[in-house]
């Protein structure tokens, strides 16, 4: 009975550590991965302009987000919105190359929990959503 005891004060102080980093730890962050196409601007952004659409293609899409700015085809930001745990933008930008295009995605993020914030830092990282997009993107793009 009294190792019970023990795990729990154990696993309360592993997450109290860990909720402590996290409140040392900066709100904000940013951080950008590309990917390249092989088709031109146009096209990949007419796949990105609507992110209601995301869900078709992308498994990661059920975060809300709003379209803030739209300067087809070269630029697109989207605003997280109804969301209370983390919070920001994606900024894409897309350039013309000689095979087609390149997209770089710019998050300028938020994450307003504390554990959250830790285990964002250390463990999961800031750029797997916008890694595990591209990817996506470009099955869905290139085949």
């Amino acid at each position: 009975m009294r190792w019970i005891l023990w795990t729990f004060v154990a696993l309360v102080g592993v997450v109290g550590a860990i909720a402590l980093i996290g409140y040392f730890l900066p709100v904000g962050h940013e951080a950008s991965r590309s990917a390249d196409f092989n088709k031109p601007p146009e096209v990949v952004f007419a796949l990105i302009a609507d992110p209601n659409g995301y869900k078709g293609w992308w498994d990661g899409a059920e975060v809300k987000t709003a379209v803030v700015e739209s300067v087809p085809p070269r630029k697109l930001v989207t605003k997280i919105v109804e969301e209370t745990q983390f919070g920001g933008t994606w900024t894409f930008e897309i350039a013309s190359t000689p095979g087609g295009s390149r997209m770089t995605i710019t998050e300028r993020g938020e994450i307003y929990n504390v554990v959250f914030r830790t285990l964002a830092k250390f463990v999961i990282g800031y750029t797997g959503t916008m890694e595990s997009y591209l990817t996506a993107a470009q099955k869905k793009i290139d085949g």
